[in-house]
């Protein structure tokens, strides 16, 4: 991709991103987030392959519907109650659709059907770009909103974001797939907490944003797109397999990594808000995730060698096995053919 264009894309996407994080304005957050929208398509469909180009046009589409729903739920609003401003949010049809619109910009159940797909047409690069940078305008909004969205919505969806996100990822032997549905499920944690404690929602995000961006620059690093790809890995650089191993354990959440830290803060404090059984369905289906991210620890860990021709390369050694060997391989040659006894006798 032409570096020029590289660089137009990115000023877009810091453009946009800036405007709907900036504005009280519905129209100016709109604007925004098709500028985002519009931004990050040639970096989708940069390779001219026919699943990037198929990757980029679902992604437009997607983006496309639920800005037309926000933008609808805006004016809805402004018919009721005069006003544009996003704080002011008070219709609860409104209310409603700015929900759904917003679930299906960040691909939350069940709205969440093309964002695995998406992201397995495009490179490393550009999902870790879907997966956190492109995630952070929409919650801005849902962040604005918070003190107006009917809660119910918001706690089924983020139940349903938590179980999907984890069962899915189970059957999934793509890197990028796997690292999908791990967003989903993270976005479910994002949700239950959004309402009752939207700073503590923001952080995780943020704790989010920083261990999936190492795992997907890992990843990118050596070029693994599938798991069988990371069988090699701890021949190949050992340092780089043990730091991704390290890194899903944390996404996954297990104690005393940084993962744990928001999974923890989020129970206690749907626990204070008297959302138990949220707190309990929440901690029950993060079981799902130590079942999925430790299935990248192990194919990161395992030295076995491959068993295709594609990697046979790397396995070849031109030291032989052992010294006999090319003494057997001279004698049997200056052999005749046609005495197989004295190949056994010598």
């Amino acid at each position: 991709m032409n570096p020029q264009a590289k660089l137009i894309c990115a000023i877009s996407l810091l453009l946009g991103s800036t405007i709907t994080i900036s504005s009280n304005h519905w129209v100016m957050a709109w604007t925004g987030l098709e500028i985002n929208t519009l931004a990050v398509l040639p970096l989708i469909s940069k390779s001219h392959h026919p699943r990037a180009i198929e990757a980029a046009t679902k992604n437009f589409l997607v983006q496309a519907a639920a800005s037309a729903l926000m933008l609808f739920s805006s004016m809805t609003n402004a018919w009721h109650t005069g006003q544009w401003d996003i704080t002011q949010l008070t219709c609860p049809v409104s209310c409603l659709i700015l929900t759904a619109a917003i679930a299906m910009k960040l691909g939350l159940v069940p709205f969440h059907f093309w964002f695995p797909e998406v992201l397995q047409g495009c490179s490393l690069t550009t999902g870790l770009l879907l997966s956190t940078a492109m995630k952070f305008p929409p919650l801005t909004l849902f962040f604005m909103t918070s003190q107006s969205l009917n809660p119910i919505p918001l706690i089924i969806m983020a139940i349903l974001s938590a179980a999907l996100g984890g069962w899915m990822g189970l059957n999934q032997t793509q890197t990028r797939k796997i690292l999908a549905f791990s967003s989903i499920s993270h976005l479910g944690w994002m949700t239950a907490i959004l309402i009752y404690s939207p700073k503590l929602a923001l952080l995780n995000f943020y704790l989010y944003t920083l261990m999936t961006a190492a795992v997907f620059l890992i990843l990118n690093s050596m070029k693994a797109l599938k798991l069988c790809t990371l069988m090699i890995s701890w021949v190949k650089t050992p340092a780089l397999s043990a730091t991704v191993m390290l890194t899903v354990v944390s996404v996954a959440g297990l104690p005393p990594l940084t993962g744990f830290l928001p999974k923890w803060l989020i129970i206690q404090e749907l626990t204070k808000q008297e959302m138990a059984p949220t707190a309990t369905a929440m901690a029950l289906l993060s079981i799902l995730g130590l079942l999925l991210y430790p299935r990248i620890a192990y194919w990161a860990t395992m030295t076995l060698p491959p068993h295709t021709k594609h990697h046979m390369k790397q396995w070849h050694t031109n030291k032989p096995i052992s010294p006999l060997i090319p003494m057997m391989a001279t004698e049997s040659s200056t052999l005749p053919r046609t005495s197989p006894t004295i190949l056994l006798i010598g």
